[in-house]
C-alpha cells in the first residue's frame, strides 16, 4: 500500500484543489470548444500518397479545360432480363435530353449492350466545389427520372462517379450521431454493470464525454493546421474506450483504499498516485505508437495518427485531473448501494479471478502452450484473405448507384464503370496508344479531348471489374508498356489505378511502421519495468494475440459478414490498435505485480494481481470492445472491419492472455522474469 501520496495527487484531490481543478477543467473545455468551434477538418481523402503515378495523373486532369465536368450515366434494363425495345431507348433518349437541359450539358445518345438487354446514357454535369451540391444536383436528377413516366419493366437509374459520390455522402448522413449515441450507450450500460451504482457511473461518463467532445475540436484543429484528413469516428471511439478504461483502473483502486481509509480524500490521492503510472505508460504507448503513423505514406493514415494522438492526451488530462477533483467532491457515498467501509479490506474473498491464477499456477507450461497453439488456430485465418476492396464494396448497405454499376457491369465490358486514363505527350500519342491496344485485357483505348499544353488524354477501357485483383494486373502491364514509348512520359490513372497505389502504399507502411510500432511498445515496457526479459516476454504474447485477432476477424469478415476482402487499411490499422491498445492491460497487470512482488514476491505476487485486477481489467477490456463494435453503425466496410477485429482482439488479450497466459509465463520464469535487475521482493518467491 501507499503510505504517502504525490503532491500534485493531494492537490487535486484535496477539499479546495477539487474545486479549482474541476472548475480550471470545465473552463478549459469550453474555452477550446468556442475557439475551436469553427474549426473543420479536411475532406475525407482518396488513400493515394501524393507521389503515387494516379495522384500525377489526377493533378494533371484538374489543369485542363473542363475539368470540372463528369459524366452521370443514365442505365436502364428491364426486370426479367428481356431486351430493351425501340420504345425503351426512345425513353432513355428522350430522358437523357431532359436530364441534360437540366445539367447545362448535352446527353449521349443511347448505348446500347451487344446483348440488347441494357443501355446507357452519359450526360454529363459540372462538379461542384462542395460534395453536397454534387449530391443536391444527383437528387434532382433522380427526382426527374422518378417523375417522368417509365415504359412497364423498365428499370431505369443513375450511377457513374459523381452518383456514388453522392450516395456516400447521404449515407453518412447522421452517422456521426448515430455512433456517439452508441457509443455513450455502451459505456452506460457496463459502466451501471460494472459499478452496480444508479450514481457513480454518471461521474466517469460525463468527464469522458466532456473530453470527447474537447478532443474532437482539438483533433479537428490538428487535421486542419495540417492538411490532413482523418476519421473522427475512430478518434471518438479511442477517447471513450480509453478515458473509460483510465477511470475503471481509477475507481477500482479507489474502491481498495476506501476499505483501509477513513478519510476518502486521502484514499483518492493514494489510489491516484499508485495508478497514475500505469496510465500515463498506457497512454504513452499508444500516443507514441500513434505518432509513427506520421511516417506514412498515405495522407489519410498520417492525418488519424495525429488526430488520435492529440485526443488520446485529451482523455489523459481528463483522467488524471478533472475526474479525481470531481469523485473528491463526491466522496465516499458515489459507491451507494455498495460503499466501500474503512476496515473491511480482509473480508474480500478471493475471487474468481484469484483461483484462475492460482490454477494456472499449478500446471503453467501446459497452459501456456494450451494457450499458444489456441492462438496458433486462430492466427490461421488469415489464409486465403485478400487485400483491397472494390468501389463498390467499399460501403455497406445497398444504393442506386451500385445497382447501376452492377448492371453495368453485367452487360458491358466491366471496366466501362470506372475507365482508366493515360495521359501522355501528344506527340507521342500513336505509340502510347498501340503500345496500350496490345495489352492482354483491354477492349478499347480512344482519345478523349483536344491535347492541351502539349498532352494529350486517352481513355482505356478493360475487361476486368474496377478494384478487383484482375484490375490491378491490368493497371500494373498497362503502366509497364506505355512507360517503355520514347519520350512519352506516360501516366496511368483512374480508379483501378488509383487502387493499386493504395494497396502498394498500405503495403509499405505496414512493413516500415508495424515494426516503429512495436519498437516503441517495447521501450515503453522497458522504462516500466526496468527489465529486458519482461518486454521480450509480454510483447511476444501480445504480437501473437495480434494475428489471432486478424486471423479469425479475417475469417469471419468474409464467412460471416461476406465482405470479399478486407480493405487496404485494415492490416496496419489493426494491428497498431491491437498491439498498443492490447498491451494496456499487460501493463496495468504486471505493474500491480510489480507492486505486489515487493512484499509477496515474483510469482504469489502475481497470483495477487490477477486477484486485484482481474474484475476491472476484464471491465476495461469489454467496455473497449464495446466502443470498438460500436463502429459497426458506419456504413464505410473498412470500420466495421476494423471495429470487429480490434474488439476481438481486444477480448482475447482480456480474458487469455492478461488471464491466463501472462500468469503462466512469469509462473515458469519467477524471479528472473524482471531480469537483468533483481527481482522486487524483500524474499524469495516460493510457491
Amino acid at each position: 500500500m501507499t503510505n504517502k501520496p504525490a503532491r500534485a495527487a493531494s492537490a487535486v484531490t484535496g477539499r479546495l484543489g477539487a474545486r479549482v481543478a474541476l472548475a480550471l477543467g470545465i473552463l478549459v473545455a469550453v474555452v477550446i470548444t468556442v475557439l475551436l468551434g469553427s474549426v473543420e477538418a479536411p475532406p475525407r481523402g482518396s488513400g493515394v500518397p501524393d507521389g503515387a503515378e494516379s495522384a500525377g495523373v489526377a493533378e494533371q486532369l484538374e489543369q485542363r479545360p473542363g475539368s470540372d465536368i463528369a459524366p452521370v450515366l443514365l442505365v436502364g434494363s428491364r426486370g426479367d432480363g428481356s431486351e430493351l425495345t425501340d420504345a425503351d431507348l426512345g425513353y432513355l433518349a428522350d430522358l437523357g435530353t431532359t436530364l441534360g437541359e437540366q445539367t447545362g450539358h448535352q446527353a449521349s445518345p443511347p448505348r446500347p449492350s451487344e446483348d440488347g438487354q441494357a443501355a446507357m446514357v452519359a450526360v454529363p454535369m459540372t462538379l461542384s466545389a462542395q460534395s453536397t451540391g454534387d449530391a443536391e444536383t444527383i437528387g434532382a436528377l433522380r427526382d426527374r427520372v422518378a417523375d417522368s413516366p417509365t415504359p412497364p419493366g423498365l428499370e431505369v437509374s443513375i450511377t457513374g462517379g459523381p452518383a456514388f459520390g453522392a450516395d456516400v455522402a447521404s449515407a453518412f448522413d447522421g452517422a456521426d450521431l448515430r455512433l456517439l449515441l452508441v457509443t455513450v450507450a455502451v459505456v452506460a450500460v457496463l459502466l451501471l454493470l460494472t459499478y452496480r451504482s444508479p450514481v457513480l457511473w454518471l461521474v466517469p461518463l460525463a468527464v469522458v464525454g466532456l473530453a470527447d467532445q474537447v478532443a474532437g475540436r482539438v483533433a479537428a484543429a490538428a487535421g486542419s493546421l495540417s492538411g490532413l484528413d482523418f476519421d473522427a469516428g475512430i478518434v471518438s471511439v479511442l477517447v471513450f474506450g480509453a478515458g473509460t478504461n483510465y477511470a475503471l483502473l481509477l475507481i477500482s483502486r479507489y474502491r481498495e483504499e476506501l476499505r483501509r481509509e477513513a478519510d476518502h480524500r486521502l484514499a483518492l490521492a493514494r489510489a491516484l498516485t499508485a495508478t497514475t503510472p500505469a496510465i500515463l505508460a498506457s497512454n504513452l504507448t499508444v500516443v507514441l505508437a500513434l505518432l509513427t503513423l506520421l511516417l506514412a505514406a498515405v495522407p489519410s493514415t498520417r492525418g488519424l495518427g495525429l488526430a488520435s494522438a492529440a485526443g488520446l492526451l485529451v482523455a489523459l488530462a481528463a483522467a488524471l485531473i478533472v475526474l479525481p477533483a470531481a469523485l473528491a467532491l463526491c466522496g465516499r457515498r458515489i459507491f451507494w448501494p455498495f460503499v466501500p467501509q474503512p476496515g473491511t479490506e480482509g473480508e474480500q474473498a478471493k475471487g474468481v479471478w484469484g483461483r484462475v491464477a492460482s490454477a494456472v499456477g499449478r500446471r503453467p507450461a501446459a497452459v501456456l502452450t494450451a494457450g499458444t497453439v489456441l492462438l496458433a488456430v486462430l492466427a490461421s485465418g488469415l489464409l486465403g484473405t485478400s487485400v483491397g476492396l472494390s468501389q463498390e464494396d467499399s460501403f455497406r448497405g445497398g444504393s442506386e448507384s451500385a445497382r447501376g454499376l452492377a448492371v453495368v457491369a453485367e452487360h458491358f465490358p466491366a471496366g466501362e464503370t470506372a475507365p482508366l486514363t493515360i495521359t501522355a505527350a501528344a506527340r507521342a500519342v500513336p505509340g502510347v496508344q498501340a503500345a496500350a491496344e496490345d495489352v492482354p485485357g483491354v477492349v478499347s483505348v480512344r482519345p478523349s479531348g483536344a491535347p492541351a499544353d502539349g498532352t494529350a488524354v486517352l481513355t482505356v477501357v478493360g475487361e476486368p471489374a474496377p478494384g478487383t485483383p484482375a484490375s490491378r494486373e491490368l493497371v500494373a502491364s498497362l503502366r509497364d508498356a506505355v512507360h517503355e514509348v520514347p519520350g512519352a512520359e506516360a501516366l496511368v490513372g483512374g480508379a483501378s489505378a488509383e487502387s493499386l497505389d493504395a494497396r502498394e502504399a498500405a503495403k509499405r507502411d505496414l512493413l516500415v511502421v508495424a515494426p516503429l510500432i512495436l519498437a516503441v511498445v517495447a521501450l515503453v515496457l522497458l522504462v516500466l519495468l526496468r527489465s529486458v526479459l519482461a518486454p521480450l516476454v509480454l510483447l511476444t504474447l501480445n504480437i501473437a494475440s495480434a494475428m489471432a485477432a486478424l486471423g479469425l476477424g479475417s475469417f469471419l469478415s468474409r464467412t460471416v459478414l461476406g465482405f470479399p476482402a478486407l480493405d487496404t487499411a485494415v492490416p496496419l490499422m489493426a494491428f497498431l490498435f491491437l498491439v498498443a491498445l492490447g498491451v494496456d492491460y499487460t501493463i496495468f497487470l504486471v505493474h500491480r505485480a510489480r507492486h505486489e512482488a515487493a512484499t509477496h514476491g515474483t510469482r504469489a505476487g502475481m497470483v495477487r494481481a490477477v486477484e486485484r485486477t482481474g474484475a476491472v481489467i476484464t471491465s476495461a477490456g469489454i467496455v473497449l470492445a464495446g466502443v470498438f463494435a460500436a463502429l459497426g453503425v458506419l456504413p464505410l466496410v473498412v470500420l466495421a472491419q476494423l471495429g470487429l477485429i480490434v474488439g476481438i482482439g481486444i477480448l482475447i488479450d482480456t480474458l487469455l492472455v492478461r488471464t491466463m497466459l501472462v500468469p503462466a509465463a512469469v509462473e515458469i520464469l519467477g524471479d528472473r522474469f524482471w531480469w537483468p535487475a533483481a527481482a522486487p521482493s524483500r524474499g524469495a518467491s516460493r510457491r
